[in-house]
């Protein structure tokens, strides 16, 4: 058994993948320690190819364009390490980052998950990387932008290790005991909000999800994806917001609240597929 399977799911990203691969290759853990597994969900490029040509030691699978959630279960449901790191390949691992992660996870036996933190390429620190869980309040302010601030974990420094609630999906370091028992990721999420309901998850069977600003990761926030959503990637934003917000909220608030925040969605993604299609044309 590996200590680390680390699972990166592309679709359409070779640049960017290669690049990830490259900072794996260079900083990994000890010989034996890691295996590295690229799941191609169906990519229009070359990317599958390319990791066959340039990187010969990564294990390459094949699949459609099955969603996020639906192709790193088909290494979560492996169980085969120790620990299972889901990579975005738009990030890039620096020297020590997988040492100080897995240190972390290992450091108490009911830490579940580990985030590192992720910095832009102007060297900015993505505030994902430790956030609170959303609710109403806070989500109606963040798109307002009357209080942004509020997705944040803001009881820690940047620099300050500690328990948040989320991590981001960018990097997410699972003790695979963890992944046993909480289950794998929800295939009702084909993209966005996965890495959300999942923390909340690990948080509910007892598992803390903790923050480790010892390991450092570059996130080229919104590269693999695009940097405006595509109509169908703005649906599934929108689902998953509905979804996370029916399984963890709705149960306990008024039904005219939840009336109201299923409205404001359906709201805010007309709003945000108007502008994607006036930008289009």
């Amino acid at each position: 058994m590996v200590a680390l399977e680390v699972v990166i799911v592309s679709h359409g990203a070779e640049a960017l993948l290669r690049r990830c691969l490259r900072s794996l290759r260079e900083h990994p853990l000890g010989a034996g320690e890691m295996r590295v597994t690229v799941v191609d969900s169906g990519s229009p490029d070359a990317t599958p190819e390319m990791v066959e040509r340039e990187f010969p030691e990564v294990r390459l699978l094949r699949r459609g364009n099955v969603g996020f959630s639906a192709a790193n279960n088909l290494v979560l449901r492996e169980g085969e390490a120790e620990a299972v790191l889901l990579l975005n390949p738009d990030t890039e691992v620096y020297a020590g980052t997988l040492e100080a992660a897995l240190a972390r996870l290992r450091s108490q036996p009911r830490i579940g998950m580990v985030g590192v933190k992720l910095v832009t390429e102007s060297g900015e620190l993505d505030h994902a990387c430790k956030r609170s869980f959303p609710s109403p309040a806070s989500a109606l302010g963040h798109f307002t932008g009357l209080g942004g601030a509020q997705y944040r974990a803001t009881h820690l420094g940047d620099d300050e290790p500690g328990e948040v609630d989320a991590v981001n999906g960018a990097f997410m370091l699972c003790r695979a005991e963890a992944v046993r028992e909480v289950g794998l990721l929800d295939e009702g999420y084909w993209l966005y909000m996965e890495d959300l309901d999942w923390c909340h998850r690990f948080w509910d069977a007892g598992w803390k999800v903790f923050y480790e600003p010892a390991g450092v990761a570059l996130h080229v926030k919104g590269a693999s994806s695009g940097r405006r959503r595509a109509p169908r990637q703005e649906i599934a934003f929108h689902r998953g917001m509905a979804r996370f917000y029916r399984r963890f909220d709705a149960p306990q608030n008024n039904p005219l609240l939840n009336a109201a925040v299923y409205a404001g969605i359906a709201a805010k993604l007309a709003t945000s597929l108007a502008i994607t299609a006036v930008r289009g044309r």
